[in-house]
């Protein structure tokens, strides 16, 4: 079966992806189970919220369902609690070392952010 056509030239106004050849808001191709693809570095901080400390991780190229998945497991590598949203885990305490580690095992080019 023929591949279908692509689209060379438009004078539709708007983006047209160059893979699919449908326009940028349709497209099927890039509308992939990752998220926007960023630098390529997984950010893991401590941060202080209510003058308690969180770690959080930011920068994982992964869809909201993955997200939520590897924050499961990193909360449970870590014993503590925790929440993914707004595509950034957060964990309850300092756990940058254990997070570091997990998501260094798992291939990611994590890097300890902030002072």
């Amino acid at each position: 079966m023929p591949d279908a056509p692509r689209t060379v030239y438009s004078s539709r106004r708007g983006r047209i992806c160059r893979d699919c050849g449908r326009p940028a808001k349709r497209c099927v191709c890039r509308a992939s189970p990752r998220a926007a693809p960023g630098d390529g570095v997984v950010r893991v901080r401590r941060e202080l919220r209510r003058g308690k400390p969180v770690t959080t991780v930011s920068g994982l190229p992964l869809a909201s369902d993955a997200l939520r998945a590897l924050a499961g497991d990193l909360k449970r590598r870590c014993g503590a609690g925790g929440s993914a949203k707004d595509g950034v885990i957060e964990i309850q305490g300092d756990q940058r070392e254990r997070v570091l580690a997990e998501l260094a095992e798992r291939g990611y080019r994590a890097v300890r952010a902030g002072g």
